[in-house]
């Protein structure tokens, strides 16, 4: 019998110990009398509703690769094609794309191309696609439709490019919502979500994969999750924890005041910036923005929180509608595509992922980024050649300390988005 059994809470330390026999390449097998032991506590504690059995999602991946005659483009729909797009009914179904636009000044989004190729799939089955995204609470613009819809444009986001319309989710200042129960929520109670994407019959997310100075990275969970609350909603799931200013560190440049929407950082006498906790919202936009990381994640709790708030609001927003998810990892730039800049890529191109399960996804990115080289000069490669530097094994947590992933995946196992468990099946 083939068991996969992923823990809520306690069980996690026992799969550590010796029951498991050898990988067979799709799963392990339980063997001998003392795993038969374990199956059976493991069945007790299910029906305690202590854990859960659940087989490997599978989890689609092709590199970036472009041989003559072959474009990426046409790679990602194959890869769709061979991920199980086609089994989605679009029939006359309104089917939305969440995407990032990208901010005006960043070029490590992704390109229109893509979204273009997962619109004219939609319509090729008899759907109507549109591309969205709901307000930032930070300064920038994208924080209303109007400004928005300009940055799309601007970064070659159209009708006429990607073949279909976009729909700033949340309205013109961020408050058309929908308040969205969370079915097994810790945190959440009812989830505010941007409307347009509540309205749609079909959840698609296309996600540029790179790191994030708060969650470690984002992926398919934060682009749902955090992309999809309305300006209350991000502002729910950023309440937990506030950065705060390592003076011995700060230059007075102001650039974290600049970065500032809510006006809570000012120069104390000494010409150092301070955070007002209660003005501060916690967006963690400053700490993005500081190119001296004087500005940090005061509580390691609060973003652990944050991840497991942004893994429910992703469990709203999909639950009860069919759910497809890409990941394009490529420029793995270390910070969000939402800064008005990017830094150098933290490690190469590795390719594009597809799934039905968005949290197999995202831990199947983040291990094949794991398991590539570091570029030099970047900086992941300027953190680990510190004098002092504590080596993480972990490219995410070696580019932002502070952050741990981990728990955001673990809380969308535990809530039922998704397993950690994952089959990988390449395209060619």
């Amino acid at each position: 019998m083939i068991i996969i059994a992923k823990p809520f809470c306690k069980i996690k330390s026992f799969l550590k110990k010796s029951c498991w026999g050898p990988l067979d390449g799709k799963s392990r097998m339980l063997h001998n009398k003392k795993a038969e032991r374990a199956a059976a506590r493991f069945a007790r504690r299910l029906k305690e509703g202590g854990c859960v059995l659940m087989e490997p999602s599978k989890v689609y991946f092709t590199d970036m690769r472009a041989r003559p005659g072959t474009s990426l483009q046409q790679k990602l729909e194959k890869l769709m094609r061979r991920a199980g797009f086609e089994t989605i009914d679009f029939k006359d179904k309104y089917a939305a794309i969440k995407i990032h636009f990208g901010e005006p000044g960043n070029l490590s989004f992704l390109r229109p191309n893509f979204a273009k190729t997962v619109a004219d799939m939609v319509k090729a089955q008899g759907g109507k696609p549109f591309l969205t995204d709901c307000n930032t609470l930070y300064v920038g613009r994208r924080k209303n439709a109007l400004d928005h819809m300009d940055a799309a444009y601007e970064n070659g986001y159209s009708p006429f490019s990607t073949g279909c319309q976009i729909i700033i989710a949340d309205g013109l200042k961020g408050t058309d919502e929908v308040a969205v129960p969370v079915r097994g929520g810790q945190y959440i109670k009812n989830a505010l979500i941007g409307r347009a994407v509540m309205d749609a019959d079909v959840f698609i997310a296309l996600s540029h994969f790179k790191g994030h100075e708060c969650t470690g990275f984002g992926g398919a969970v934060k682009n749902v999750g955090m992309g999809c609350g309305s300006r209350a909603g991000k502002m729910d799931m950023h309440s937990s924890g506030k950065p705060s200013v390592d003076k011995a560190l700060c230059r007075s440049c102001g650039v974290c005041m600049k970065n500032c929407a809510h006006g809570a950082i000012s120069f104390d006498e000494n010409r150092k910036a301070g955070i007002d906790h209660a003005k501060c919202v916690g967006c963690g936009r400053c700490i993005g923005a500081c190119n001296f990381d004087a500005v940090y994640a005061a509580n390691d709790a609060a973003n652990d929180e944050l991840n497991c708030k942004m893994a429910e609001y992703a469990k709203a927003v999909v639950d009860g509608r069919p759910a497809f998810y890409i990941n394009i990892v490529n420029q793995v730039s270390p910070y969000c595509d939402c800064h008005g800049e990017n830094d150098a890529a933290i490690i190469p191109d590795v390719g594009m992922f597809a799934s039905f399960d968005p949290v197999a996804l995202d831990v199947a990115c983040a291990e094949a980024c794991n398991a590539m080289p570091v570029i030099p000069g970047s900086l992941l490669d300027e953190n680990l050649s510190r004098e002092g530097a504590c080596d993480h094994h972990d490219h995410f947590t070696n580019t932002s300390p502070e952050t741990n992933w981990k728990s955001c995946m673990e809380h969308g196992e535990k809530i039922g988005l998704g397993t950690q468990t994952y089959e990988l099946i390449l395209v060619k």
